[in-house]
């Protein structure tokens, strides 16, 4: 029984010894961190490194001065936002097979084709003057019977299209109205890619819909957009737009009005496009003050010059021309009797400078020309069989441009 008895207290003792090691290691183990004093800027930085991708940081990048930037800007705005419904008379060639006495009898009136039909549009605008002024975009109103303006407080006016220019795709019309809200604009040539993008406008007849996004770039060229036949540089954004945003306005953070949404492409997603407004209340000043606006033109067909395209053409055999240059803005055509040809520009002419500016693109060719002045003459210089050629072009207006 003693024996017994000792070995129990033994085991005991060991057990004990043991418990106690371990609270001598942990507390050991714990003392540095204890009693070592952290930097209170790692203290910050650890405590505060998860909340910044946390939904309240990320909330907070939204706000300024406590508030919702977006929905202060669309408030400040949205009043001066309108719809606009056009209506059009189509009319279609009826065949002569039914207007025989014949056919009509055995067809009936009823049963004849419809010669013409009402087709009918929704767009946006913005109102730019309190005399009751809207930029919207021209095809919004392009051969329109009649408009109607709708405000967001609901009252209701008939437009008048003061002007349309389809080259740049902007419009104006002109309502009667009072008290009539207005939109302050921007500085579209201060934008910066990252940039903060508000739109307003009415998709798919969804009345003040707001959607927000970012400055995704500057400068993109009708080429680059789709729009060949069109005479602008665009604010790419991926703000949602929709059809039915055409002609509304695009706005920063501060709630001014930057662009004029007027496109989007078939096979992009979130990629839309606008109009800078410096280029829209350029065309818009000119409509209000004689309803048209005239283009300068050239008479040129140009393409960028790659040392590959280089190469393609002098390996042709059935090419009219032969490139020596690796760079620059190739001549590809010169319209017969244009300032161009009168000015002695030909084809294979590879164009270096314009109005004294070096150009490497044709998209900036377009730009010299569109900001030159018709009917004064424009310093080209273009490179032909190796020489450096100098030549002046009198711009004239472009001819055939459609106008409202």
């Amino acid at each position: 029984m003693k024996q017994s008895l000792i070995y129990l207290a033994l085991t005991m003792v060991g057990a004990g010894a043991v418990v106690a090691g371990d609270r001598l290691l942990a507390n050991q183990a714990l003392a540095p961190i204890a009693s070592t004093p952290m930097p209170a800027e790692s203290v910050v930085s650890q405590v505060q490194a998860p909340a910044a991708v946390s939904a309240p940081s990320a909330a907070a990048a939204f706000a300024s001065g406590g508030s919702n930037f977006i929905a202060n800007a669309a408030e400040r705005v949205g009043p001066a936002v309108v719809r606009i419904d056009s209506s059009r008379t189509v009319t279609r060639r009826v065949p002569e097979a039914f207007n025989d006495p014949f056919f009509r009898r055995f067809f009936g009136e009823e049963g004849m084709p419809p010669s013409s039909r009402i087709q009918q549009g929704i767009g946006s605008g913005v109102i730019i003057d309190a005399s009751g002024l809207i930029i919207t975009n021209a095809h919004v109103v392009d051969g329109a019977d009649r408009v109607t303006v709708t405000l967001s407080d609901g009252r209701t006016f008939e437009g008048r299209v003061l002007g349309g220019d389809r080259v740049t795709d902007v419009a104006v019309i002109k309502i009667e109205g009072d008290r009539l809200p207005t939109a302050t604009l921007g500085n579209s040539d201060l934008l910066r890619p990252g940039e903060w993008a508000i739109a307003i406008g009415n998709p798919l007849g969804l009345n003040s819909t707001v959607t927000a996004g970012i400055i995704s770039a500057t400068g993109r060229s009708s080429a680059q957009v789709g729009i060949p036949d069109q005479r602008a540089s665009f604010i790419q954004t991926d703000a949602a737009i929709n059809p039915g945003n055409s002609g509304g306005p695009l706005l920063n953070e501060r709630g001014e009005v930057i662009g004029i949404n007027t496109a989007i492409r078939a096979n992009a997603q979130g990629l839309g496009f606008a109009i800078p407004i410096n280029t829209a209340k350029r065309i818009a000043d000119q409509l209000i003050a004689t309803g048209r606006v005239d283009h300068p033109y050239l008479g040129v067909q140009m393409v960028n010059l790659t040392p590959e395209l280089k190469q393609n053409i002098n390996d042709d055999p059935n090419s009219p021309i032969r490139v020596q240059e690796d760079r620059g803005v190739l001549v590809v055509r010169v319209q017969n009797n244009s300032p161009a040809a009168r000015a002695g520009v030909r084809a294979g002419d590879v164009i270096t400078k314009v109005g004294q500016q070096p150009v490497t693109a044709s998209e900036q060719v377009q730009q010299v020309v569109e900001n030159s002045r018709i009917g004064s003459p424009l310093p080209v210089e273009v490179r032909r069989n190796g020489q450096t050629i100098s030549l002046n072009i009198t711009p004239e207006p472009l001819p055939n441009q459609a106008r409202n």
